[in-house]
């Protein structure tokens, strides 16, 4: 099934780039319209592996190099695209750079799986995101005073 693509106003213009897969700098340009962030975290429902994967197949780039430039194994990038194992922000950094995406995007995809994967099993999951959600607002206001 072939793909839809789109081109990106963004600095890096002469690449294109799957609608369900980027965003840069916080705004992705279609039609001539700018989509928020949220809307694409919206449709997106892929897992930070996968999507790892999917950006490093997209440009055709080997397991071993994309690891060597992150300065890891082999098998730990491995685990990391099959959301065995756990990612850090020096890698995070390191794949923003190597995919040209904005770090905060990828922490993004990365926390919110983590938070899913943990509330997944809990039947007020949903109940507890809402709760967490005034909490943090909370702190945010206080730690402005």
């Amino acid at each position: 099934m072939q793909k839809n693509r789109f081109s990106l106003s963004a600095k890096d213009s002469v690449n294109n780039f799957s609608f369900d897969i980027m965003i840069v700098r916080n705004k992705l340009t279609t039609f001539g319209q700018i989509l928020p962030k949220q809307t694409m975290s919206k449709i997106d429902k892929t897992t930070f592996g996968e999507y790892i994967r999917q950006l490093r197949e997209e440009k055709n780039l080997p397991l071993r190099k994309v690891a060597a430039e992150l300065d890891i194994d082999t098998s730990t990038l491995s685990k990391i695209e099959k959301n065995e194992r756990n990612t850090n922000e020096q890698i995070m950094e390191k794949l923003a750079g190597i995919f040209q995406l904005d770090i905060s995007d990828l922490k993004v995809r990365y926390l919110s799986d983590k938070i899913s994967y943990q509330l997944l099993d809990e039947e007020d999951g949903i109940e507890i995101l809402k709760v967490a959600e005034q909490k943090i607002k909370y702190y945010k206001q206080q730690n402005k005073k």
